[in-house]
C-alpha cells in the first residue's frame, strides 16, 4: 500500500513539475504585456501602448516595474520616446483610479564607480567580457554603456535582467536597422534564460507593434478570403471606385495560395516588413519595403511573409469589366520552407 502511495506521489510531482517546465517554456500574460508595451513605446505608439498597459495592469505588472522598462526605453530609442510613454502610463494609472500595485522600489546601488560595477554587471550578463573594434574607434561609447546603461540602469534591481532582456529584445525588434544589436541580445537574452520559443513569442509581438504602425491601418482580419491564405491576414480597402486598392497585412509565415488574375493583372507596392513573391517554374524573389511587383494577367503566382517578419503590400488593379482571381493550390509547407 505504502509503496503505491509513493509511487502515485512521485508521478503527481513529475506531472506537476512538467507542468512548470512547460509553462516556462512560452510566455505568460505579464511577459507578453511588457514586451508589448516596450514594442509600442519604441515605436511611439500611445494607443497601442495604453492597451498593452491596460493589459499588463490587469495581468499583476507593477506600476513600478512598467516604470523601469519604459525608462529604460530612452537608453535604446531615445528619450522623446521614453518621456511620452511614461506621460502615458501616468494617465493610465490615474484613470484606473491608482488602485493597481506600486510595487518594490529599486535597492541602493552599489558603492564605488559605477563604470567598475557596470563593467561587472555587463560581463555577467553576456556572459564574457566585451570588446570590439567600435570600442576602440570610440572609446567614450564603451564607458557610457558600462557606466549608464550597465551601471545605472541594469543596477536597479526592482526588475530583473531577464525581463530587462525580454524588454529589449521587443524594442530592438521592433525598430529599423537594428539587426546586428537584435542578434546580439537575442543571445543574450536565452545566455539570461529565454527560450526559444519564448523569444519566437516575443519577436511575434514586436512584429505585430511593427505592422500597425503602417502608413494606411491594419484593417480587419481578411476573413472572407480565409480559405485561400495559409496563416492569418488582414485587409484595408483603401478605395471605393476607381483604381481598386487595399493594404494588405500578413502575419509570419502567412501567405495566399497559387493564384492567377483574369482579365486585368495586379501591382504590388510593399510598404514593410518582409516576404516574398514567386511566380510558376521560377525561383521565389525576396521582397522588403519599397520594392514594386507587377504581375501580368495569366501568371500563376503567389506571395506572402517572411517566416520571421510580418509583411505589408498595397495591392493595385485596373477595374476591368468581368476581372476575376481564381484560386488555386496552397503553398505547400514544403515548398515555403525551402525559402531563405
Amino acid at each position: 500500500m505504502m509503496k503505491n502511495v509513493l509511487i502515485l506521489l512521485t508521478f503527481v510531482i513529475i506531472t506537476l513539475s512538467g507542468e512548470n517546465i512547460m509553462a516556462e517554456e512560452t510566455l505568460n500574460a505579464r511577459q507578453k504585456a511588457i514586451a508589448s508595451a516596450a514594442s509600442y513605446a519604441a515605436r511611439g505608439n500611445q494607443d497601442g501602448l495604453k492597451l498593452a498597459l491596460t493589459d499588463g495592469l490587469n495581468a499583476g505588472v507593477a506600476v513600478n516595474e512598467f516604470k523601469e522598462i519604459l525608462v529604460q526605453v530612452y537608453a535604446y530609442c531615445g528619450f522623446p520616446r521614453s518621456l511620452n510613454a511614461l506621460n502615458t502610463l501616468m494617465a493610465a494609472v490615474e484613470e484606473r483610479g491608482g488602485k493597481d500595485k506600486q510595487g518594490k522600489a529599486p535597492g541602493k546601488k552599489p558603492e564605488g564607480s559605477s563604470l567598475i560595477y557596470g563593467a561587472e554587471n555587463q560581463t555577467k550578463l553576456i556572459g564574457r567580457p566585451v570588446s570590439g573594434k567600435i570600442y576602440e574607434f570610440a572609446p567614450v561609447i564603451d564607458e557610457y554603456l558600462k557606466a549608464h546603461l550597465f551601471g545605472d540602469i541594469f543596477a536597479r534591481d526592482n526588475v530583473d535582467w531577464q525581463t530587462r532582456e525580454l524588454a529589449t529584445i521587443a524594442m530592438l525588434a521592433s525598430l529599423t536597422n537594428t539587426e546586428n544589436q537584435l542578434k546580439s541580445h537575442i543571445s543574450v537574452g536565452k545566455y539570461n534564460g529565454l527560450t526559444d520559443k519564448q523569444i519566437e513569442e516575443i519577436l511575434e509581438i514586436a512584429g505585430r507593434a511593427k505592422a500597425a504602425d503602417t502608413l494606411f491601418g491594419f484593417g480587419d482580419e481578411n476573413a472572407a478570403y480565409a480559405e485561400y491564405f495559409s496563416g492569418k491576414s488582414y485587409l484595408q480597402p483603401l478605395t471605393k471606385k476607381g483604381i481598386n486598392a487595399s493594404n494588405v497585412t500578413f502575419e509570419p509565415k502567412s501567405r495566399n495560395n497559387w493564384h492567377i488574375h483574369r482579365k486585368s493583372g495586379q501591382t504590388l507596392l510593399v510598404t514593410s516588413g518582409r516576404g516574398y513573391y514567386q511566380e510558376w517554374g521560377k525561383p521565389a524573389r525576396e521582397l522588403k519595403a519599397g520594392d514594386v511587383v507587377e504581375i501580368e494577367e495569366g501568371v500563376k503566382h503567389w506571395h506572402g511573409a517572411a517566416k520571421d517578419s510580418w509583411f505589408t503590400h498595397i495591392a493595385l488593379s485596373a477595374p476591368v469589366k468581368e476581372a476575376s482571381t481564381q484560386w488555386l493550390e496552397p503553398v505547400s509547407d514544403e515548398e515555403y520552407g525551402r525559402l531563405k
